[in-house]
């Protein structure tokens, strides 16, 4: 019985995926990097509006594609726009959590 626990454990984590939702990160001044799960090589990014030195997030979807992010009083979109209603928020670029 244990063996055929650790042939399916094996077989089964052969095919899991990385977790795609964090493959990108915006922080700073512009900065950023790209986490490709497939080949594990880093890109670094420099096209983000962040303009922070603490409080920001990104989000991703599950297979790896930039859908926004934020310093906490502002989001951008993937295409590093503002979204709609994405201004004037009440969080703080300083915050830690």
């Amino acid at each position: 019985m244990k063996k055929i626990l650790l042939i399916l454990t094996l077989f089964i984590s052969i095919n899991v995926a990385g977790q795609g939702e964090a493959a990108n990160w915006y922080f700073g001044f512009g900065a950023g990097m790209q986490f490709d799960l497939a080949t594990g090589n880093t890109t670094a990014l420099n096209d983000g509006q962040l303009s922070t030195n603490e409080g920001c997030s990104t989000i991703s979807d599950a297979n790896g594609n930039l859908l926004f992010y934020s310093d906490g009083t502002t989001v951008w979109n993937r295409n590093h726009q503002v979204m709609p209603n994405g201004n004037g928020l009440f969080g703080d670029s300083s915050s830690t959590q």
